[in-house]
Order: structure tokens, then sequence, then C-alpha cells
């Protein structure tokens, strides 16, 4: 008898605590809705309006259901024919309520509302806007951290301008012109690679070549090299682990397909291709290993490379007991190296394999490059002297910025109320510019603009389009791409050597579409069809 009733106790105290719990959860989720809605009736009352969003889900089903018709209609259709302009099939959503409510417009996830601004006026206000107040979209750096960590990619305030006065220094413009001859010598092995695969097949002048996996090998050398001072032999472990976890983490929509609170509550860690967390403790392992072995090498080394310089800011900015300094100090130097490999690398080998499928489509212009990498360039071979005057080649690569930005989004969050403009955007909104868009409307750069004419940059970005500012394949403002200089003298170079060595056409086994991974890249790779020169 005293069993059953403590029994009884027991199944009445459990249920008290279920309904607790059920009960705060609600409250909270209650509370958080309520906030969302009081944003959306802000926003709603500056006159911008947007998809009236469900109770608890937001927008959502809404958009997953665009999504899938997408698909279905892109599955049907079997064509492959190459369309520059992608985004109604990558982020249908968002292109179907712009041609509704416009360049400006509000929407929800759920637990999380967005604002989309993709007017000229408003992404003014944006480069222009000299705040800590914007920072990056929390729910995403969240999703984000296994890959980039908390470095400064990702992090905000303070934290944020702490770690790029360290990092900044090491991407100057003086500093980049030096390591021309660096990227020179990273590209040769693939040059050599690729005319040896010509040669192999007898009879032929020709061979069709998958170029995006070599220009990763040859990117990852470079930053490697550059900025740490090892070759990307010695990281290659940690290039091919980052790359499996990408493609784990964007499995899934990064960006929209979850509200905040079942992301949250909900969200998984596994993937075919691999375990996320196993994955991300693999890396940091990896990259520590580096870092030990990289002290080491520093003893008595006068020149720093931006390894030195994280380290040496890593320890000043550590404070508390020791042990609470180790961890910080572990912290801040892994998160910045997993970001700087990630977005050191990848964004490069992507654009550069698109710029050589736009140049595929468009032999004229390998041409015109050819001619003034000849003129300019001893051997055809660029250098700190030389890289300057490839204005071609800078406006070949720029209109490959302008119509495949590896970067597809601006994000920011609101951390306090914000004015852009006329608009206060209430703390806590996420704000949204697709570039791929901006870049492709009619009303800031043309009839043309879903067209490759690399000619409209011949006198400059300030003439190229109505709105200069529109252009921002780098990000904008405060935020601005920190590798901006060393990603454009990467380019540059690559293109220059490519296209001076090899003519090319698409091969006809290339398939065009693109994919949203983190970056906008080619799904199933770019195959060119080289003639060596």
């Amino acid at each position: 008898m005293e069993s059953l009733m403590m029994m009884e106790t027991a199944k009445t105290i459990w249920w008290i605590i279920v309904i607790g719990a059920l009960g705060l959860g609600f409250r909270i989720y209650g509370k958080a809705m309520t906030e969302q809605w009081r944003m959306r009736r802000r926003l709603t009352m500056q006159g911008v309006k947007g998809p009236p969003p469900s109770l608890f889900r937001g927008n959502v089903p809404e958009m997953q259901r665009i999504q899938s018709q997408t698909m279905i209609n892109k599955h049907h259709s079997g064509d492959n024919i190459i369309a520059h302009d992608y985004t109604s099939s990558l982020f249908p959503y968002l292109d179907h309520w712009r041609k509704q409510y416009g360049r400006v417009y509000t929407y929800s996830t759920g637990m999380k509302q967005h604002l989309y601004a993709n007017h000229p006026e408003v992404v003014k206000e944006l480069n222009q806007a000299n705040t800590l107040n914007l920072g990056k979209v929390s729910y995403v750096t969240k999703r984000l951290k296994s890959i980039l960590g908390r470095g400064v990619i990702t992090s905000n305030g303070p934290h944020w301008a702490h770690q790029r006065r360290i990092i900044a220094p090491e991407f100057f413009l003086d500093k980049v012109k030096g390591m021309v001859g660096l990227v020179v010598e990273s590209a040769m092995p693939m040059l050599s690679k690729w005319e040896e695969m010509v040669k192999s097949r007898e009879g032929e002048t020709f061979c069709d070549i998958r170029v995006d996996e070599d220009l990763r090998a040859v990117s990852a050398d470079v930053i490697s090299r550059a900025c740490f001072g090892s070759s990307f032999s010695k990281g290659k472990e940690i290039f091919s682990k980052l790359r499996c976890l990408q493609k784990a983490i964007t499995h899934n929509n990064i960006l929209f397909s979850l509200n905040g609170f079942t992301d949250i509550v909900f969200g998984t860690k596994k993937h075919g291709s691999g375990n996320i967390e196993e994955l991300e403790k693999h890396i940091e392992s990896l990259i520590w290993e580096t870092v030990k072995e990289r002290e080491k090498e520093c003893v008595g080394d006068h020149k720093k490379d931006l390894m030195q310089l994280i380290l040496e800011g890593a320890m000043s900015s550590c404070d508390g007991s020791l042990a609470d300094k180790a961890s910080s100090y572990k912290s801040f130097v892994v998160d910045n190296c997993k970001s700087i490999y990630f977005a050191g690398h990848e964004t490069s080998a992507v654009a550069v394999s698109w710029c050589l499928m736009l140049l595929a489509l468009n032999p004229s212009w390998q041409t015109r490059i050819r001619d003034e990498v000849l003129r300019f360039c001893t051997n055809g071979i660029p250098d700190i002297d030389s890289i300057s005057s490839l204005k071609t080649v800078t406006m070949v690569i720029q209109e490959t910025l302008r119509l495949y930005p590896p970067a597809a989004f601006v994000s920011r969050e609101a951390l306090e109320d914000t004015k852009l403009g006329n608009l206060v955007v209430p703390k806590g909104v996420c704000i949204w510019t697709l570039i791929p868009t901006l870049h492709r409307d009619p009303e800031i750069w043309g009839a043309d603009a879903n067209e490759f004419r690399p000619e409209r940059f011949s006198e400059g970005v300030s003439k190229a389009c109505k709105y200069p500012q529109s252009f921002v394949p780098f990000g904008l403002g405060t935020r601005l791409c920190l590798g901006k200089n060393f990603g454009m003298m990467e380019l540059k170079v690559l293109v220059s050597l490519i296209v001076s060595r090899f003519s090319f056409t698409l091969s006809p086994t290339y398939q065009h579409s693109p994919v949203f991974r983190m970056l906008v890249e080619p799904q199933h790779g770019v195959v060119i069809r080289v003639i060596p020169n």
C-alpha cells in the first residue's frame, strides 16, 4: 500500500514538473512571439509591407511551398540552359515577394522577424552606417559556429572590433602586393598538371578538365603559405574536413527553412556526410596541432605572418584565471584560423571557377586578356609591378563578381533600434540584402543587367551603374570583407596565368546548376575543354 502511494506521489510530481515545464515553455514562446508581432507592427507603421504570417511558423509554410514548386518545375523542364539569373530558383520565395511588395518588405520565420532590403538608398545607408549596433545575424552564426567559430567573420560588438584590429593590417594593399609571387608559385603545379593531361591524350589536342577542385587546392595552398607559413600539403586534411563540414551544415537551408524556436529545440547534428560535432572536434584538433608547430617555428623569427599576429592578439585579449586564459587563448586562435582557412580559400576558388565558365562562353574576352598579359607581363607571368596594369582582367573579374558573387547575402541584425535613412529598424530584426538580385536590377545596371558585359567596368565601379554603392561582392559598410585586396590580387593572378597558357570552351558535359552551400557555387563543378596555347 505504501509502495503504491509512493508511486502515485511520484507520478503526480512528474506531471506537475511536465505541466510546469510546458507552461514555462509556452510562456517564453508566447513572449517571444508577442515581441515579433510588435516588431512587425513597427515596420508596418513605417510603410513596410510583407506577406501575412501564420501564428506559430510565420511565413515558413509559404516559403517551403514556393521552394517545393520551384524544384518540381525545374525537374520537369530538364533543360541545361545557361541563364545567369539564378535567384528565382535558389531563393524563389524572396523573388516572389519582391515582385509583390517591392525592394523593401518584411517577413517572419516564426521566432524571427526579417527585413528584405534591396533598395539602393537602404543599401547606401547600410554602407555608411558606422555603428556596432548592426551585427551578424545571431541564429545564423550559431548554425555556422562549427565551421567559422566566433572569429572575426561571425563575432559582434567590441569582440569583433578587437579581432579586426589584429587581422586587418595583414591584408593591407602594400602587404598583398608582396604576395603576387607566392600565388604564381602555388598555381604553377596546377598549370603543369593540365598541360600533362592534354599531352597524355594521344591524337587529341584538347582535354576536358573539371577545374573547381584544382582551384580549391591552389587557393588553399595560397592562404596556407601567405598567412600561416605552411603549404597546402600540410593543411590538406584541414581543408578536406572543412569541405565535408560545409556540405553537412548546408544539407538543409541554413537561412530560412526553420523558425528560430524549432531550430533551437529540434535542431539535428547528423547528416550522411558525417557527424558535425565529430568533424568540428577533428578540425579544431588539426588546427591546434598546426598552431603549436607554428609557435615553435616562430621562435626568433622577426618576420610576422598572420598566424603570429593572431597568437599575439590572443595573448593580449585573454584575462581571468590561468585556466580561463588558456581556454580563451585557444578559442581565439582556433576560431580565427577556421574563419580564415574557410573564407580565405573557398571564396576565391568559387569566384575563379565562375570566371572560367563565363570566359569559356565568351572567347573574345580570352583573347583580350591574353593580349594584355603578353603586353604587360614578362613571359606571361604577373608580378608586383604588372598586376596593377591588368585592366581587362580586372573588368572581367568585376563582371564575374557582379553576376556570380560567391556570397549571396549581406546580413545584419539590429542589436539596438537602428536608423537607416527614414526607416527605424527595431532591435532584433534581421536585415537581408540579396546580392545577386541587387547586381541584376535593370534600374541600377540597365536593360543588359543579365548579360556578361565586362566593358561596363571600363571606367571603374563608379561609372559602371547608376548607384555604385549597389556593387557589393565583398559586403558593405564597416564589415567589408577583410580579404578584399588579397582576393582581388589572387583572382587577377590566377585568371591571367590560366588564360595566357590555355584557350578553352565549355565541355559538353558541363551542367549549369548554381547551388547555395554557404556560398553560391557550381553544384556539379565547372568542366572546360582546354587547348594549350
